[in-house]
């Protein structure tokens, strides 16, 4: 079995492909469901105790695989962030921690597969950077989605401050106690979220009680199905293609409907989800360190 600590790049890149990693976890957990400080625990001993928290785990398919390092290694400490990046990974050693928990993709394609990038020196010095260190790195993707509540949204609205006015019933949707401007309500998701930057369509003075909040890449189709049936005042989404989403809301626009768009980002608009992370992890790992590291939006604007 190959080691943390020094493994050949061959086997390395073997490993990302098989889903095993997921459904042969080593252990077994305790009947109370954590763990006790003085315990050692394994990166798959976590892997397991987060798994049982979701609604038909395993999953027979998912991207949600070990992407380096082991499961039956020791975790020194964990990590939460959106992308494993070179400085993220830096960071993670400097603390003393060796499994980082990420929510997007650590080689440039949502498979990770790697392939193609075998012979890639950007590819390579990241897989022998995480290879020095020792660090295990696991995809929480479809597993974090599928949690009740699912755990990006309950960041992204924590974050935002609009618990209280989530529907219970039908999450994706808030309603605001009054109506905000559209101006306000987009400068108040800037501030909360860190964004520098929003792209809108519609009124700035509009009136915006009901909000459709679809954090990610949800798709055009996802969007445009969820307005039809939610009829809000303004949509709230992580990313689009131009000519989905935008173009649906400009159309309902000029034939006099009252529907705007601002859209936060994929990254801003998720990354607070792996931030509610620590606090939902932590209770379940007592005595164990878990830190939230920002893996920060790559862009500038110019």
């Amino acid at each position: 079995m190959m080691t943390p600590e020094k493994p050949g790049r061959r086997e390395f890149v073997g490993t990302l492909t098989k889903a095993s990693l997921l459904l042969t976890l080593p252990g077994s957990t305790p009947p109370n469901g954590f763990w006790q400080p003085a315990e050692p625990v394994t990166v798959g001993q976590v892997m397991e105790l987060i798994l049982k928290t979701i609604p038909n785990a395993p999953f027979p398919k998912t991207v949600d695989t070990l992407k380096s390092g082991t499961a039956d290694q020791k975790v020194t400490g964990i990590v939460s962030t959106m992308f494993a990046t070179m400085d993220v990974i830096e960071q993670t050693a400097r603390l003393g921690a060796n499994f980082i928990i990420v929510h997007e993709p650590t080689f440039y394609n949502h498979a990770d597969e790697t392939d193609w990038l075998a012979k890639d020196e950007v590819f390579k010095r990241k897989h022998d950077l995480l290879a020095k260190h020792g660090i295990a790195v696991w995809r929480f993707h479809d597993y974090w989605h599928s949690h009740r509540p699912d755990g990006i949204r309950m960041g992204v609205v924590t974050a935002l401050g609009w618990e209280k006015y989530m529907d219970a019933g039908n999450p994706r949707m808030i309603t605001l106690p009054a109506p905000l401007p559209l101006k306000q309500l987009i400068t108040h998701a800037k501030e909360k979220l860190g964004i520098a930057m929003m792209r809108v369509v519609g009124d700035p003075a509009q009136a915006c009680r009901r909000i459709l909040l679809m954090p990610g890449a949800s798709g055009g189709r996802s969007h445009i199905l969820a307005i039809q049936q939610d009829k809000p005042d303004v949509i709230l989404c992580g990313e689009i293609s131009e000519w989905e989403t935008a173009e649906y809301v400009r159309d309902a626009r000029l034939q006099g409907q009252k529907i705007s768009l601002g859209i936060l980002g994929h990254i801003m608009s998720e990354a607070p989800g792996m931030q509610w992370l620590v606090p939902w992890l932590q209770p379940k790992l007592p005595g164990r360190k878990i830190t939230y590291i920002d893996s920060k939006n790559p862009f500038m604007y110019l």
